[in-house]
């Protein structure tokens, strides 16, 4: 295992492909039972105390003490859980392939914290309307979960929100390309989990987790904040009943 393990900027580097980079073998984790990852169990769940750990791989990105560096920039994502006939999905963008940041990569609504934001709930409801167009009061927070610092310098904190029937999606062809949903059950299945090493130019080498689904492949930060989704709700179906 590297030294230095990071969510990565590796996608700044020409030609760099995800897809492509070999992988390292991901520690052997239990699946969720089928009512943990439905609306009830996940609400109960961030109600109640819960003792849990954050992806071990990741902990210092995810440590509550971190030092930032100066130029950090905070941000907020939500996490959209939209309820279907079939199950639980979460709403995924692709963003633009012209934008300075992350261009072309998938990721949650969001977007940097503003000085006239109350609070990152209300940052990820503004950058979620922004984006892609639904309305804040289509939207149920349920949780906020800990913050994550990335090698590019942002701290990325991702609201859990629930979307309530009537919502409708305008996205801005400005900032998105793409506005796509993924089941909650493919997600969060640990097998779905995929590590990678990345070896850059100067030597260094850095981890990153990635999940794929149909022709969308997920990685870096937005994968980190799943496999920590999945982190918590694991902990949470060994210390909470079966729903009623």
């Amino acid at each position: 295992m590297p030294s230095q393990i990071l969510t990565p900027d590796v996608g700044l580097i020409a030609g760099f492909d995800p897809r492509a980079q070999p992988l390292l073998q991901c520690a052997v984790l239990p699946g969720l039972r089928a009512e943990c990852i439905q609306l009830g169990f996940i609400r109960t769940a961030f109600s109640t105390p819960v003792p849990w750990r954050v992806e071990p791989i990741f902990t210092r990105s995810f440590a509550s003490d971190v030092t930032y560096p100066q130029k950090v920039r905070k941000a907020a994502v939500l996490v959209p859980l939209v309820q279907r006939a079939s199950g639980l999905n979460v709403i995924f963008t692709r963003r633009a392939a012209h934008l300075h940041d992350h261009a072309g990569q998938i990721s949650f609504p969001g977007g940097r914290i503003e000085p006239g934001d109350e609070n990152p709930v209300a940052t990820a409801m503004r950058e979620t309307y922004e984006e892609i167009g639904i309305e804040p009061r289509f939207v149920r927070p349920i949780a906020t979960q800990p913050s994550f610092l990335t090698s590019t310098d942002f701290v990325m904190t991702p609201i859990i929100g629930e979307l309530l029937p009537g919502f409708v999606i305008r996205s801005d062809d400005d900032e998105v390309a793409e506005v796509f949903e993924v089941p909650l059950s493919v997600l969060l299945d640990p097998q779905m989990h995929c590590l990678h090493l990345a070896t850059l130019p100067d030597g260094r080498q850095r981890c990153y987790f990635s999940i794929t689904w149909q022709s969308h492949f997920i990685w870096g930060a937005t994968a980190v904040l799943v496999r920590n989704l999945y982190h918590y709700l694991a902990a949470a179906q060994l210390v909470l009943r079966e729903p009623q």
